[in-house]
This record gives structure tokens, C-alpha cells and sequence, in this order.
């Protein structure tokens, strides 16, 4: 008997498999899934997530039915080992010390036939009906392409599990042989593949964590102000089993702060994915004061107030008072020069930025921003608390909007500058989410609040003045008090649950943007097709980023991939901002940039760098 035993470590669990070949021509797979403490043998499975290349596509509908197979496979949703073993994905649930053991019992079972040898590729008893199962296909492609139209691999994947209901296993099986090369080599796996390992690597900072530095342990955290990003970090951390300690400044704003927290919560609990009995547990970590008395025993405190300086330089001094001298003092500013905020103090050694992307308890990535003065120390221990709330740390240096909203201003102020030259605001938002974006860049200008985007703009103006487009549609809107999503009226109009439909007032505002800053419509834009439009958009985000890593900002060009991804929602099938780029040829990039720029003005210059 010949045994192969491989192990692949991965983030959160073991993979073991383990192969026994009987005869020549027959083999017994198992699979041995290791999380925590109990172990999932999954029978005759080795890939089920996406499409596989040891008929995934075939077997896995025969065990636990079609349904739920192609929610699996789509979504690369994973289950937990008792669903498993309902579902009879698995055959047994064991506990880590017992795995060698009870796998080669199975094994030996089987072959003294003790055990049924369960032949999963030829079961039929938990497939649907040919008609139901037409009707199962044919809407999960629908969905698929509502989710993702430009993806190719889910519709090859539903192919090829139609081929096997339709023709039969075998035939399933050499469909799904033949997609697996052709999609294997695909542009779209090597962006993926790209995006798997530079996620992993973007929290190894040559300089910083290559020292041998280990991470001072974090036993309770401080936040002071209970808003949206207060809140939203409070959230992360308690899930992550962290007291955490939520200032405020009175009593009203303390229970609003706690009231969301609660909300935040209880959305978990509404979607199954926290009891009621973990709920109580997960909010008794949570501890709301109006005073820093209970400070004095933190070892990390964040900073989640308004954007205002005088009143960040404020807390800052308050903090370094009241916290003890290990106390690692945090701000989630998005705009404000960290050199500002610890000025009125004497431990800029100890102030670093953790920039949360809104809502903080659910956006995965997490801007840890270092200041030359900043130790690193407190940069390893922040990455190590990263990680641990299940976020995607990165490390980026200090300037006005950091890494992320540096790089992807341009995003909104190029759709602008398209506008005032003749383009229809519609048509830009729709070719980005075609191009693979949640949403456009107007729907994203309501969302975060014309307010928010006017100031942001003005800190962009005084910083990199030669880089911005000064449009005055947004001012013009803020003035009629159109404010974005919250106002109900901003480039789209809002009805019931967040519903944005297109509003033709906007034309208004847009012809008078025009008529000020003396643009008129360019015959050759409207000409564009969608990818064109995108490529105009998405340029410049391109050139900003290079700016940033000219600059110094970001150590890795993939941190800026995975930045652009899990923070603004960048297609990962792309790779990530500049793994595109590199695709495009940075010559073809800057060639576009320079005839732009001599059309429509500095605001295309290409980065010299």
C-alpha cells in the first residue's frame, strides 16, 4: 500500500491530504481540514470553492446537492465542519490529536470493507431533476452576471457541472479539464495568483518588521469619540475579544455611540452570524466613559474625532497625560498632517495613524501610518493588532490623504473634468462599474457626503495645487443644498432603502459648472466607448500612484494593488491598480496622459517619475 501525506499551511487552517492506493486503478481521496480544534475529512474533495482540476464541478453536486454546491462554488462561501457533516460534505469530525489515527482507521476500513466505499461521482440521489435543475443553472448565471461580468470562471464552472447532469461525470469531467488549462493561463488567474500572495506579503515592511522586533501585547484599548469611524473601530475590536474603553464627551453622544455598536451588532445576529448568547458577551467588552480615569491601564488609545486640529492637538495632550508611557497613541485622520496633531506633545515617538476605512467594522484594509519620528515599536505592535482584529495592515508614510484617498482623488476630479467637458455623469458612473467598481464616482461622492468631498478637495488644492481640476459642480450643488445620499439629493435622488435613480435637474448644475469655467462639449468624448471612459478615469489614479511610491509613501507598488482593492473596491481580477498598469505598459499610460494633457490641461501631466 502506498500512502501520500502532504501539508499546506495556510492562514487559518491546516490542509492534510491523504491518498491510499489500493490497486493500479483505484484510489481513495480524502481530505483533512484542520480548524482549530476539529478537523473535517472531506471526502473525494479537493477543490470546491472554484473551478478544479480533480472534478470539484462533478463530485461536489452529487454530495451536498446543486443548490448549495453552486453558492459554494460562486461565492467561495465556506462552511463550518458541522454544516459539512450535515450537508455529508464530510464524513467525520474529529479532534486534532486523533487525525493520523482515525484517517488511517477509515483508510483500512474501507479496504476490509467494514466501511462503504462511497463512489461520490456516480451518486445521483442528491441531484435535482433535469427541469429543476435547468432552472437552478440558468439563474445562478444570471446572478453571476450581475455580480461579476466580466469574470469568465463562474459560467465555466456552471458549464461544466451542466455537462455532467446533461451527458454524464465523464463528460463533466473532461469539460472540466479542458477549462481548467485554458482559464489556468488566463490573464485573470495570473491577477488573482498576484493578489493572493502580495495580501500575504503586504504586512512584511523591509526596515520594520526584517528586525526581529516582536509585538508588545495589547490587553485593552481606548477610543476616544463614539461617531460612525469610533464606533465602527469599537466594533472590530470587541469582535476581536478586546475591551475596549469608548470615551465621549456627554452623555447623549455616549449612548448614540453605544446605540450603534448595539446596531452593529445586532446586524450580525440578524444575518446568523453571532447568537444572541455571544451578543451579550461581545458588547460586556465594551465600556462607555465621559472622563480618561480608566485610561490610566491602555495600552493602545485611538483618536476617532471630527476633523478639526486645534481639537486633535487637544485630545492628543489629554491622552498623553492620562495614558501610561507604553500607551501607543493612534488617530484615524484621514487628511490632517500627523506632524500637526502631536505637536502640543512630547511623545511623537509614540503617535501613529490607524486609518480605518468606513464602515471600520466591515472595510478589511487598515492604514497604519508612520511619521519619521514614530517608533518602530509601535509600527510592529499595530501590525500585529491589525491582523489580529482580521484586518489587512499596510504601512504607509504621512502625507495628505496617506496612500489610499491620495492615489484615487484623481478618481472623482478626472469624472469631473469629463463633465465639464461635455459627458454625461451617468455614463461615467456606468462605465466604471462595467470596468469592475461597486460603484462610480458620483454614487461615491453621495455616499461619503458633498461635505466631506469639498474639504477633502481643498486640502488636495493646498497641497497639489498643479494636480487638481477646480470644478465647481460639487459647490454649486452644496449651495442648493444638494449634500449626497444623506440629504436625499445629491447626482442621484434616494427613495426608500438608498434606491439611487438618476435625477435630469443635475443638467442644470452641470451646464453652469461649464458655463463658469468656460468649457464646452468635446464631439470627441462623446464618441468614447465605456473602456475608453474608464481608462480617462482611471489614468490619472494611476499617475497619482506613482507619485506616491516616488515619493516614498508606500514601500511596495502591490500595496498600493491591495490598497486600491480592499479599501475603493478595485476589480481583484484586475490585480489591483498598478499590477493593470503594468498590463496596459506604462509607455501606452504616459503616451495617453501627454495627448490629454495638451487637450485638456495640467491636470493629465504625467508623473515625472
Amino acid at each position: 500500500m502506498l500512502c501520500r501525506l502532504t501539508i499546506c499551511i495556510t492562514k487559518h487552517n491546516y490542509v492534510i491530504s491523504l491518498s491510499l492506493f489500493l490497486v493500479p486503478c483505484h484510489a481513495i481521496g480524502y481530505e483533512l481540514l484542520i480548524r482549530r480544534t476539529t478537523i473535517m475529512v472531506l471526502y473525494f474533495i479537493r477543490c470546491v470553492w472554484h473551478l478544479s482540476y480533480i472534478s470539484g464541478t462533478q463530485r461536489l453536486p452529487r454530495l451536498v446537492g446543486l443548490t448549495k454546491a453552486l453558492e459554494m462554488m460562486m461565492l467561495s462561501k465556506p462552511i463550518k465542519a458541522e454544516e459539512a457533516h450535515e450537508l455529508g460534505l464530510v464524513d467525520a469530525v474529529v479532534s486534532p490529536n486523533n487525525l493520523l489515527n482515525d484517517a488511517r482507521r477509515w483508510a483500512l476500513d474501507i479496504c476490509e470493507s467494514k466501511r462503504p466505499w462511497v463512489r461520490s461521482l456516480y451518486k445521483t440521489d442528491r441531484l435535482e431533476s433535469p427541469e429543476l435543475a435547468r432552472e437552478i443553472l440558468n439563474s445562478a448565471r444570471v446572478q453571476s452576471r450581475k455580480r461579476a461580468a466580466n469574470l469568465q470562471y463562474p459560467f465555466v464552472c456552471i458549464d461544466a457541472v451542466e455537462e455532467g447532469i446533461v451527458s454524464g461525470p465523464r463528460a463533466g469531467l473532461r469539460k472540466e479539464a479542458m477549462a481548467f488549462q485554458e482559464l489556468f493561463f488566463s490573464d485573470t488567474c495570473k491577477s488573482l495568483i498576484h493578489v493572493f500572495f502580495s495580501q500575504r506579503a503586504a504586512s512584511m515592511v523591509p526596515g520594520i518588521t526584517d528586525l526581529g522586533l516582536m509585538p508588545r501585547k495589547v490587553s485593552k484599548v481606548a477610543i476616544v469619540g463614539g461617531g460612525l469611524m469610533g464606533s465602527g473601530i469599537a466594533t472590530a475590536l470587541i469582535l476581536s475579544h478586546y475591551p475596549v474603553i469608548l470615551k465621549e464627551v456627554d452623555e447623549k453622544f455616549l449612548n448614540t455611540g453605544i446605540d450603534r455598536i448595539k446596531e452593529n451588532l445586532q446586524s450580525r445576529v440578524r444575518k446568523a452570524k453571532m447568537t444572541n448568547e455571544k451578543y451579550e458577551k461581545t458588547l460586556s467588552l465594551l465600556t462607555g466613559v465621559l472622563d480618561y480615569d480608566k485610561f490610566r491601564s491602555v495600552d493602545l488609545a485611538i483618536e476617532a474625532a471630527v476633523e478639526n486640529v486645534k481639537l486633535k492637538q487637544q485630545f492628543f495632550a489629554e491622552l498623553e497625560q492620562h495614558c501610561p508611557s507604553h500607551c501607543i497613541l493612534a488617530t484615524n485622520t484621514s487628511t490632517i498632517d500627523f506632524n500637526l496633531i502631536g505637536e502640543k506633545t512630547n511623545s511623537q515617538d509614540r503617535i501613529v495613524g490607524t486609518h480605518f476605512f468606513a464602515p471600520a467594522h466591515i472595510m478589511p484594509l487598515l492604514e497604519i501610518v508612520r511619521t519619521p519620528h514614530a517608533s518602530l515599536q509601535a509600527v510592529v505592535t499595530l501590525l500585529d493588532v491589525g491582523k489580529k482584529i482580521k484586518k489587512i495592515p499596510i504601512v504607509v508614510g504621512n502625507c495628505t490623504g496617506f496612500a489610499v484617498n491620495r492615489m484615487f482623488f484623481p478618481y472623482t476630479q478626472a469624472a469631473l473634468l469629463l463633465v465639464d467637458h461635455g459627458m454625461d455623469v451617468y455614463k461615467i458612473d456606468q462605465a466604471c462599474t462595467e470596468f469592475g467598481m461597486p460603484i462610480g464616482p458620483f454614487r461615491m461622492t453621495d455616499l461619503v457626503g458633498f461635505g466631506v468631498a469639498l474639504a477633502t478637495g481643498m486640502q488636495y488644492l493646498e497641497n497639489f495645487p498643479e494636480r487638481v481640476y477646480k470644478s465647481m459642480l460639487i459647490p454649486l450643488m452644496i449651495e442648493d443644498k444638494r449634500t449626497g445620499e444623506a440629504s436625499q439629493k445629491g447626482f442621484y435622488r434616494y427613495e426608500g432603502k438608498r434606491k439611487a435613480s438618476p435625477d435630469l435637474e443635475i443638467m442644470n448644475y452641470v451646464e453652469e459648472s461649464r458655463r463658469i469655467a468656460g468649457a464646452t462639449p468635446d464631439p470627441e468624448l462623446l464618441k468614447l466607448d465605456n473602456n475608453a471612459i474608464a481608462e480617462m478615469v482611471f489614468f490619472p489614479v494611476i499617475n497619482e500612484a506613482c507619485h506616491v511610491l516616488d515619493e516614498g509613501i508606500t514601500f511596495k507598488a502591490f500595496d498600493l494593488d491591495i490598497a486600491s482593492i480592499f479599501s475603493m473596491g478595485f476589480p481583484p481580477y484586475r490585480g489591483g491598480i498598478m499590477h493593470w498598469a503594468d498590463s496596459i505598459g506604462a509607455r501606452c499610460i504616459c503616451t495617453m496622459l501627454s495627448e490629454w494633457e495638451m487637450k485638456y490641461g495640467q491636470f493629465f501631466k504625467p508623473c515625472s517619475c
